[in-house]
């Protein structure tokens, strides 16, 4: 059963059970070249953007507060 498999699944050694759900969550939505392709350039161009100055870096922890500030 379901149950049966999840309480397998959460004894397995932390190692083997990121592998697991790796492996699900890619059965989930396939890896796609074309889309791997869209965010290198989005990713290259965003870079750009930071070595240039057009744009600032925002410190982690800056986002991270904003984000929480947003679910209180």
């Amino acid at each position: 059963s379901t149950k049966d498999l999840i309480e397998q699944a959460t004894s397995l050694p932390v190692e083997q059970r990121a592998l697991l759900v790796d492996s699900l969550l890619k059965s989930l939505n396939a890896p796609s070249q074309e889309m791997d392709e869209k965010w290198s350039a989005v990713a290259r161009r965003r870079l750009q953007e930071l070595r240039s100055g057009e744009r600032t870096a925002v410190p982690g922890d800056d986002v991270f507060d904003h984000v929480w500030k947003r679910f209180e």
